[in-house]
């Protein structure tokens, strides 16, 4: 017999493979959480002179070597590296075996994007303006599309399960871990892979944000940019990165021995309808989707112990977040500590929701609250315990994460402590 809730199969965290600016692989992560510093820089790769914005969240240490050899690096590009490698660190930190000659049905994949592999595809078309179609990589057809990401994790591993790669801007990486738990309970699966990755760090892709002015056009020490509930945010920092969760059956986790961070309780999805970068001012459709994560959980919002807010660093963001925050949970959004973990990483667009996943089961494993960096202005507008400059050891069973995104696009994600 499955272990149920309500007649639903259960689903826990079993393995976690952040690849970020502040640390690669769970330990290195974690300790660049506790070290309390942004990973922010200035842009390194190219030239931001004609821009307004110039700081990024760049992974300066990566060596992709450590991953995979030669011929597998022709044939990937830096955003499914990133997807794939994420992957392999989770699996490995889970203990779950994979081979590629003995296939698993009953293992699948969820990943999320926003860009998939865009930025090598403008690499890749000045190569053909100088060369035409001779000087392009042979397999660029195959690198691009969103879906190289789940594609190349189940090629890599042998997983032959459900396979998906969501496109719902920045919140598809928490899309993907919510969609991971639909496909679990539903019996799709055993175990899935989910996560996003992001590669989004070349001139025109850069510029296109810039152009429509969502960054911040911060000129002064880099890793100040990003500011989330400051009175004097100007918009968001940009990174690349990925993170993978093990999303894992409860039965089927406990049968192996799995260490088991989190489980996994609640998932809603949701758009404003509005437009493509505002939200919606009176925060509705925010509010919805935190109060339908709560019921997919079971849960009272006096009930939840953190929010890792989305908090994007940009003016309407932040506020609209703080006043939706504040229509679901009364009186206790006073009392909740919220915090915005972006300067930490920057915003890696689709894999931010991944990554801050993993941020919320370490911080129930370690039962501490990771703060908000770089608070220094308080804003009326953002009101609430947003936990600035340190940490603090907390009492945590029950922490919910939020990712509002381009498009207006809502999801959250509700994690607790394992319960019998």
């Amino acid at each position: 017999m499955l272990p149920e809730k309500n007649g639903q199969r259960r689903c826990v965290i079993t393995g976690l493979g952040p690849i970020t600016c502040i640390g690669q692989g769970k330990e290195n992560f974690w300790r660049g959480i506790l070290a309390e510093r942004s990973g922010i820089t200035h842009v390194s790769t190219f030239d931001t002179a004609g821009f307004n914005a110039h700081c990024a969240g760049e992974i300066r240490s990566w060596l992709p070597e450590e991953f995979f050899p030669p011929h597998r690096l022709k044939r990937l590009d830096r955003y499914a590296q990133f997807a794939v490698a994420s992957a392999k660190l989770a699996l490995d930190d889970a203990g779950l075996e994979y081979s590629r000659d003995q296939p698993q049905h009953r293992i699948g994949v969820s990943f999320g994007t926003a860009l998939g592999g865009v930025s090598n595809a403008e690499d890749q078309h000045g190569y053909f303006l100088k060369k035409g179609a001779r000087g392009v990589n042979p397999t660029l057809a195959l690198q691009v599309f969103g879906g190289s990401a789940h594609s190349n994790i189940a090629i890599e591993f042998g997983f032959r399960g459900v396979g998906t790669t969501n496109s719902n801007s920045c919140a598809s990486g928490t899309v993907a871990v919510g969609e991971a738990l639909r496909y679990i309970r539903d019996d799709f699966a055993d175990v899935i892979i989910a996560g996003g990755a992001e590669a989004p760090l070349s001139p025109l892709t850069f510029g296109a944000f810039a152009l429509i002015k969502t960054m911040s056009q911060w000129k002064g020490t880099p890793e100040l940019s990003c500011r989330p509930f400051d009175k004097l945010r100007d918009g968001f920092v940009i990174g690349e990165g990925a993170a993978s969760l093990i999303v894992e059956e409860l039965d089927h986790a406990r049968a192996r021995g799995a260490k088991i961070y989190a489980e996994l309780l609640g998932y809603s999805l949701n758009n404003d309808g509005f437009h493509m970068t505002t939200p919606l001012p009176s925060g509705e459709s925010c509010i919805r989707a935190m109060r339908e994560a709560l019921a997919d959980a079971q849960l009272l919002p006096e009930q939840i112990d953190y929010i890792n807010a989305h908090a994007s660093s940009t003016q309407l963001n932040d506020a609209t977040e703080t006043l939706a925050i504040k229509e679901v949970f009364g009186e206790h959004a006073r009392r909740v500590p919220i915090t915005g973990t972006k300067a930490f990483t920057s915003h890696p667009l689709g894999a931010t929701g991944a990554i801050e996943a993993t941020i919320c089961a370490l911080a129930l494993e370690h039962q501490y609250v990771p703060p908000t960096l770089h608070r220094n202005h308080p804003d009326e507008a953002c009101d609430l315990d947003v936990v600035p400059h340190h940490g603090r050891a907390a009492k945590l069973n029950y922490v919910m994460t939020n990712s509002f995104g381009f498009g207006g696009i809502n999801a959250c994600v509700i994690l607790g402590k394992l319960r019998d």
